[in-house]
């Protein structure tokens, strides 16, 4: 009678759930789909390994392939388990009738996102009411330095927390992002006085955003934000929405403090 095959060690286990977890979030980075060569390029893998991983990803629908199955991208099970964690997350359920209410007030595109790492990930959009392409940014990473609602985020923290979430190298999205460390720091002591945090144009040109964090947690994990159209932003109307975040902010508060 053959003997049973002896168990694989604890490092080795450990060590494959890593290549799996940092394949996976590669292809999450990285949208279409990508050469067997480019992914070994990226990640470093040794290439026999990395496409018999790749091959049970496919098998088991974590991972895509287009018809000639050479090319590799994310799989539809990585959306399910995505959108299981939007549904079954207190904080997007809680905060609900607060984005309603600020996406009618404000007409404008309305995002609540959470701080990972050096970034903020989208958890929930209200759409504008004006005439926009159609998009969403559920599930999507950027970075916190060049985004209203990372700044909300980080300057709910000390300048010292700050140098250690803040990546090495600032990455700029725009001509106008933050580049400098020293810079950021100032953008945040001046959101920490008066208590919302904008983005002109960092994260997308033609688009300015406000953004205040959600007060349940010290330091914040969350926030909310509003964007608007550079062109279709009067003092006036910035006025108006910044005030209407503020309200929006106390609202949170009262559905968030439980949890």
């Amino acid at each position: 009678m053959a003997q049973p095959s002896p168990a694989a060690p604890d490092g080795a286990n450990v060590k494959s759930a890593v290549r799996t977890v940092k394949l996976l979030e590669y292809f999450a980075g990285h949208a279409g789909l990508h050469s067997l060569a480019d992914v070994q390029e990226a990640l470093g893998y040794p290439k026999s390994s990395l496409y018999m991983l790749l091959r049970t990803l496919v098998d088991l629908g974590w991972v895509e392939t287009d018809l000639t199955g050479t090319r590799y991208g994310i799989g539809v099970r990585a959306l399910l388990v995505g959108t299981s964690y939007i549904d079954g997350d207190q904080v997007v359920a809680a905060t609900r009738p607060a984005l309603d209410r600020l996406a009618d007030e404000t007409s404008e595109t309305i995002h609540l996102a959470r701080l990972d790492g050096t970034d903020v990930v989208y958890l929930a959009t209200r759409a504008s009411q004006h005439y926009l392409r159609p998009f969403t940014r559920v599930g999507r990473r950027l970075p916190a330095h060049s985004t209203a609602l990372g700044k909300a985020l980080l300057a709910t923290h000390t300048d010292e927390e700050v140098e250690r979430l803040l990546p090495e190298r600032l990455e700029p999205l725009t001509e106008h992002s933050h580049t400098s460390r020293a810079a950021l720091l100032d953008d945040l002591r001046a959101i920490r006085e008066r208590g919302y945090a904008t983005d002109r144009e960092e994260n997308t040109a033609g688009l300015c955003c406000f953004a205040v964090p959600v007060p349940n947690r010290r330091p914040a994990r969350d926030a909310v934000s509003c964007s608007v159209p550079v062109a279709r932003l009067t003092p006036g109307r910035e006025q108006m929405i910044r005030d209407a975040l503020l309200t929006a902010q106390e609202r949170l508060d009262l559905a968030t403090r439980h949890l």
